[in-house]
């Protein structure tokens, strides 16, 4: 552990964790890091962590919708809607 490594009394200690991940997959985060304005890889893995533990209520099946709607405006295929249309969206689902 270097010197910029050790936490001090604000800081938890940090610990290493190892995963394996296909290449394309770890080409996909650094793209997403970096277009997200992260300062590191790491930093952009532990952020998605936290979201992942704090907001259990996003199921993978809804991160899969996410991600395939983020590919269809990618590829031109869907339009971007506006963040009053996804609320109006929302509350004809209740009907």
């Amino acid at each position: 552990m270097s010197e910029a490594d050790t936490p001090t009394d604000d800081e938890p200690e940090t610990v290493q964790v190892n995963l394996r991940l296909t290449e394309a997959f770890l080409n996909d985060i650094d793209t997403t890091w970096k277009e997200q304005g992260f300062n590191s890889r790491s930093e952009f893995l532990r952020y998605a962590a936290r979201d992942a533990v704090k907001h259990p209520e996003f199921s993978r099946e809804g991160w899969k919708q996410i991600a395939a709607s983020e590919h269809e405006l990618r590829s031109g295929e869907a339009e971007l809607v506006s963040r009053e249309d996804v609320l109006a969206m929302m509350d004809d689902d209740g009907e």
